[in-house]
């Protein structure tokens, strides 16, 4: 067992597991966003580092076809901090809840040698939850967008290269209105924050299922991570009824494999420890 899933196995409920926690009519969701985890400062201006914080957590909500509510920010910066990086990095946070239609409404600050965001989401539950359980053999698993490219240019900036302000590691693309309109039509999915071959063997393991691949997936596409595109299965009656939602908010979806019998097992090192 990895540190991260035992870390979560000292926890068992029935509330653990999903991108978010379903508690009534509202689905609570927290990622951790840390300087020289998962960025540099050197490689993000302060708005890009609270846009991106804002988004990454926002992804959340959206794998579980939920809509952004409110937000709770814990954040710790260095104590010399000007006034001017505080408004910066707040502007961040402002313009990106406001994009999505979220009220922040309160959280912590504390100073500390680094920049460590902590965002709790939370969402309203809509009619139909998506899930990581239900996986059925026989079920067609698809992703969305490009795999690839966050893991590309992360390796670009470790070499001391740069990026553009619109790339995908800089600003995620989220799949709010196709997740929306597909999710009645979906079986099970996830965002793809690890990889996904990572995130692929946690939607198996929920079923006790394995895959089929229809197409060889290189390594480099398989343990992309933040790429945060949407991981999803879906029944073979659905599949032309999902192929429409796809093309009508012109999403590119990319069917890959098949649930089988067996097991599947990431072959990527892990990203959290």
């Amino acid at each position: 067992m990895d540190k991260e899933s035992f870390i979560i196995s000292q926890f068992k409920n029935t509330f653990i597991g999903d991108d978010g926690a379903v508690v009534n009519k509202w689905v609570y969701s927290k990622d951790l966003f840390c300087e020289d985890t998962h960025f540099k400062r050197d490689w993000l201006s302060l708005y890009q580092i609270a846009r991106k914080a804002m988004l990454v957590n926002i992804s959340d909500a959206i794998a579980m076809n939920a809509k952004p509510k409110y937000a709770l920010l814990g954040v710790s910066v260095p104590k010399n901090f000007s006034l001017q990086e505080i408004e910066e990095l707040s502007k961040g946070f402002n313009e990106t809840a406001c994009e999505y239609g979220i009220k922040i409404i309160g959280g912590d600050t504390v100073s500390g040698s680094k920049i460590i965001i902590s965002i709790t989401i939370i969402a309203k539950k809509r009619k139909y939850t998506l899930c990581r359980s239900n996986l059925k053999k026989g079920d067609i698993l698809a992703y969305t967008g490009v795999l690839g490219e966050s893991r590309c240019e992360l390796l670009n900036l470790l070499n001391g290269g740069k990026v553009s302000e619109n790339s995908r590691f800089v600003q995620p693309t989220l799949r709010a209105e196709f997740i929306k309109k597909a999710a009645k039509y979906l079986r099970c999915g996830l965002d793809i924050s690890d990889g996904l071959s990572k995130d692929l063997s946690r939607l198996c393991a929920f079923s006790s299922l394995g895959v089929k691949f229809d197409k060889q997936i290189d390594k480099n596409t398989l343990c992309s991570g933040e790429e945060y595109e949407m991981l999803i299965a879906f029944a073979p009656e659905n599949r032309d009824k999902v192929l429409r939602v796809a093309k009508k908010t012109k999403t590119p979806l990319n069917i890959f494999a098949k649930a089988c019998d067996g097991e599947y097992l990431s072959e990527c090192k892990e990203h959290h420890f």
